[in-house]
């Protein structure tokens, strides 16, 4: 077997971000915010003065709320530490204990990382996406491998 294959533990503190989300809501937002620009260039003196100031409003809530949604799964993330792993998934901060982690898994077509718990739940790591193929599967080698040390370092 190859050295590259086998799993190593990685230098702790570590921090682990998903690529594909954070590349598809920049390029979803600048495209978005590029069109919106363009057609309001695009519109004749009466039709910019036809729009109301409630309809401004509704269009730029709308955007701020596209923005959030896009900024909650960007700022996605896992933090291994020396006393466990801090989980953020959009606006919500989990940390957990290494002994609180029984398993790590990410099944074939799953879209993110879920942790066995010791009290028999689970927890979603959206910070290790399935979508960034070859990248979460090192990620996922990598956090199964802090997990399943002998002891904690």
């Amino acid at each position: 077997m190859p050295a590259d294959s086998e799993p190593s533990l990685v230098p702790l503190p570590h921090t682990w971000r998903p690529l594909g989300p954070r590349i598809a809501g920049i390029v979803a937002g600048a495209v978005v915010l590029v069109i919106t620009v363009f057609l309001w260039v695009g519109f004749d003196a009466e039709t910019r003065a036809a729009v109301t100031p409630f309809q401004r409003g509704t269009v730029v809530a709308f955007g701020l709320l596209a923005a959030s949604v896009i900024h909650a799964l960007a700022r996605s993330r896992a933090d291994a530490e020396i006393d466990g792993l801090v989980v953020v998934n959009g606006y919500r901060r989990h940390t957990y204990a290494w002994e609180q982690i029984i398993a790590v898994r990410m099944p074939p077509g799953a879209p993110w990382v879920t942790l066995d718990l010791a009290d028999g739940t689970t927890a979603s790591v959206m910070a290790i996406q399935g979508s960034d193929g070859e990248r979460a599967k090192r990620a996922l080698r990598q956090l199964r491998a802090l997990v399943d040390r002998p002891q904690n370092p």
